[in-house]
C-alpha cells in the first residue's frame, strides 16, 4: 500500500479539486473528515459527470417573459465549449459532498492479497483503489497497478 495518500476534503469545492485532479498521475481522491475517517471518494467519473447533460435537449424561450412557451431541440449538447463553460461555472463552487460516492469500500492494513483481488476484480464495481482503514482513519491506499506488481513480483519469485 501507499502511505503518502493525496486526500480531500468534504467542503473542498469542485474547482478545487478538478485542478489538483489534473495535476497527479491517478483518477480520484479519498474523501476524509477533520478526523481523518474516510466518507467518500471522488473520482474523474464523478467529476467528468457533472460537465455532460442528461438529456440532450436544448430549450428556447419564445417571446417575452414569463416564457410561456418554448421551442425544443434535441441536439448534443453536451460538450460544446459553451455548455462546459456554463456548466463549469454552475459547478465550480459546489463541495465535494455534493458529487462523492459515499459508498466506498475499503481494506485493513492485514488483509491479504486474495481479498484485495476479489474487490479489485468485482464485477459490479470499477474499482481502481482502495482506501486502507484501521482504527477508522485512512492509513494508506491500494490501487490496481500496486496489486498487478506485487502479483508479477510473487510470481519472479516463485520461478526461483
Amino acid at each position: 500500500m501507499e502511505t503518502d495518500v493525496e486526500t480531500v476534503a468534504p467542503d473542498d469545492e469542485v474547482s478545487d479539486v478538478l485542478g489538483r485532479l489534473a495535476d497527479v498521475e491517478f483518477n480520484g481522491f479519498p474523501v476524509v473528515d477533520p478526523e481523518g475517517a474516510v466518507v467518500g471518494i471522488v473520482t474523474q467519473y464523478d467529476l467528468v459527470h457533472l460537465f455532460q447533460t442528461e438529456d440532450r435537449t436544448l430549450w428556447i424561450p419564445v417571446g417575452l417573459p414569463p416564457f410561456t412557451e418554448t421551442l425544443t431541440y434535441a441536439v448534443d449538447v453536451s460538450w460544446d465549449d459553451l455548455d462546459l463553460g456554463i456548466d463549469l461555472a454552475r459547478n465550480a463552487d459546489r463541495p465535494i459532498s455534493e458529487v462523492m460516492t459515499t459508498d466506498v469500500v475499503t481494506v485493513a492494513p492485514t488483509d491479504d492479497l486474495d481479498a484485495i483481488l476479489d474487490l479489485l476484480a468485482d464485477d459490479e464495481r470499477d474499482i481502481n483503489r482502495l482506501p486502507v482503514v484501521e482504527d477508522g482513519r485512512l492509513v494508506g491506499i491500494v490501487a490496481r497497478q500496486d496489486v498487478l506488481r506485487a502479483v508479477r513480483d510473487l510470481r519472479a519469485e516463485s520461478k526461483r
